[in-house]
């Protein structure tokens, strides 16, 4: 990692002066973006910082970013004109917030209580209006453990696996935020041995533990956008939950791959965590074998050192004040395609990449036992089944399952960060 890439707001000894308990996932090192609002305010932007939200919008309207950004961009209802703004405005804009917010820094913060409110009053929403939702495939070991589940007479990896970072557009129009509750899905399955197909409610209705990033001020189309310029245009990052109905999924992902068995819902962390503050845990990806093409090729590390969870919970054991079960744990850090690869290889045939579009990972799974990023993985496709604590068994998820991410960068010598989380529970399906 080029260690000119940090800055003062990186120092892990800085405090603010607004009290971050040490566990917390947003200290003044994180300073993450998202869209907020209260009983007495309408949607806008706002920072986390420990467990209160900085207003924006207030701060904007008392002149304290001029001369960064306009207050327009400020006072928007959507994190779309931000993004467009570019890297110079993200990280000046992260300097000066980050001087405000610390102890013996600039105190006009400390003026202005009305600029501050409590995470318990707020109420998240989507950060962005997202226009285009790609979701990519991009671990190696998801992808051999599923070609292995779907292909077992053949070679898992399909030949362009390893040349080309693999994706489907998704619907955007059904990205919800941390906590909407969301619907079994209605879909075409066929069960084993029968001659055609039934609708009904998917059995087998699973989670893929990913990680996104939200696109900063993109490409003009026909133009495509160079890796060696890609992360410039990255703005930051989400947790994702692209829940998969794996039944409808395998009746209808041949020829062209997923449709109505991703579709109904993808759930995302409110909080953006910007490049910049991932900057400390910036890593090596893995060798990739054979060398990409020179288009992808990589030219610094690209990875994020990010240790990730999947807690799982029935509404049994809520009932009975048990905690949830930690299903999953695994890395970001050993991704194949990484963000940056996976950017430029969709902007490559001159596609316009715009502010806010999302794109996610993929399910994220490592090689070890208990690291594998979905249900199919972990229960091998429902062979083995997962015991719960209170001696319930999972082999997909039951209505009332509560599903949550967590992801938390870790590395020696820099304070931690998180990305707070990524939680849905499932409602029993449309009658």
């Amino acid at each position: 990692m080029n260690a000119l890439d940090l800055d003062a707001s990186h120092d892990p000894n800085r405090t603010s002066w607004i009290e971050v308990a040490a566990e917390s996932d947003f200290p003044i090192q994180n300073l993450p973006y998202g869209i907020f609002s209260t009983q007495r305010r309408e949607r806008r932007i706002g920072v986390a910082i420990g467990e209160r939200i900085v207003d924006l919008r207030a701060l904007a309207e008392a002149g304290l970013f001029d001369g960064i950004v306009d207050r327009a961009t400020l006072s928007a209802e959507t994190l779309n004109a931000m993004m467009a703004a570019g890297r110079p405005v993200w990280r000046a804009l992260r300097a000066r917030l980050s001087d405000l917010l610390r102890v013996g820094g600039d105190r006009a913060l400390l003026e202005m209580p009305q600029a501050l409110t409590t995470a318990e009053e707020a109420t998240m929403h989507l950060p962005a209006i997202v226009g285009d939702y790609v979701d990519f495939y991009s671990s190696i070991e998801h992808a051999t453990n599923l070609g292995r589940i779907f292909r077992p007479q053949g070679e898992p990896l399909l030949p362009n696996w390893r040349w080309i970072p693999i994706g489907y557009h998704g619907r955007s129009a059904t990205i919800v935020p941390s906590g909407t509750p969301i619907r079994r899905p209605l879909g075409q399955r066929k069960l084993p041995g029968a001659e055609a197909p039934i609708f009904g409610a998917s059995t087998r209705l699973d989670i893929e533990l990913e990680v996104g990033f939200f696109a900063g001020p993109g490409n003009a189309l026909g133009e495509p956008l160079p890796i060696e310029r890609a992360r410039e245009h990255i703005f930051g990052s989400v947790l994702v939950n692209d829940w998969s109905a794996r039944d409808i999924q395998a009746w209808e992902y041949q020829p062209l791959g997923p449709f109505l068995g991703k579709s109904f819902a993808t759930t995302i962390s409110p909080w953006v965590v910007t490049t910049e503050a991932l900057e400390p845990f910036r890593v090596a990806g893995p060798t990739q074998i054979p060398a990409p093409l020179p288009y992808l090729q990589r030219h610094e590390p690209d990875n994020y050192e990010i240790a990730l969870s999947v807690l799982l919970s029935s509404a049994a054991m809520r009932a009975r004040a048990i905690d949830a079960a930690a299903i999953s744990s695994t890395s970001f850090a050993g991704m194949y395609w990484s963000q940056a690869q996976q950017l430029a290889h969709a902007a490559s045939n001159g596609a316009a990449i715009r502010p806010g579009d999302l794109f996610a990972s993929g399910t994220i799974s490592g090689a070890r036992p208990g690291s594998q990023g979905s249900l199919i993985e972990l229960t091998e496709n429902g062979a083995h089944p997962l015991r719960l604590p209170d001696g319930d068994e999972r082999a997909f998820l039951e209505d009332g399952d509560e599903v949550s991410i967590l992801g938390r960068c870790l590395r020696d010598g820099f304070r931690s960060i998180g990305f707070g989380v990524a939680r849905g529970r499932v409602l029993s399906a449309a009658r």
